[in-house]
């Protein structure tokens, strides 16, 4: 198990893109993930998270779980959240597993934080 996770964080207004740069979303960083978006979505008070995914080539449930983990925190708090530019692999899990219900899926940033924006 890896100690640190690459990933870049950028905020736009109520808006907060959290860009993993991780070719891999397993177990391995699932952790680490999930205590950063605690961290991030109790202390940094965002209400609206972009998560975006254009790096991560696999991902498997212990990686949905983090992401599902920010959802159910932004959810408690009335805040929304929006996965960005998933690979094919990534999207397809995604929609097997059905998530793509209550996680909206945008080709891009741009898209997910005009979307965003409208709330």
């Amino acid at each position: 198990m890896s100690d640190n996770i690459n990933f870049e964080l950028k905020k736009d207004g109520d808006i907060a893109v959290f860009k993993l740069n991780e070719s891999r979303f397993d177990a391995s960083i699932a952790g680490l993930v999930k205590g950063e978006f605690t961290i991030l979505l109790h202390t940094d008070e965002v209400t609206k998270l972009i998560i975006d995914l254009s790096e991560v080539e696999y991902c498997d449930s212990s990686g949905l779980s983090a992401i599902l983990l920010a959802f159910r925190i932004l959810q408690s708090n009335e805040g929304h959240i929006r996965l960005a530019s998933p690979t094919k692999n990534v999207r397809s899990l995604i929609e097997i597993s059905q998530l793509d219900r209550v996680l909206p899926i945008f080709n891009n940033i741009e898209e997910a934080i005009e979307d965003l924006k409208k709330l």
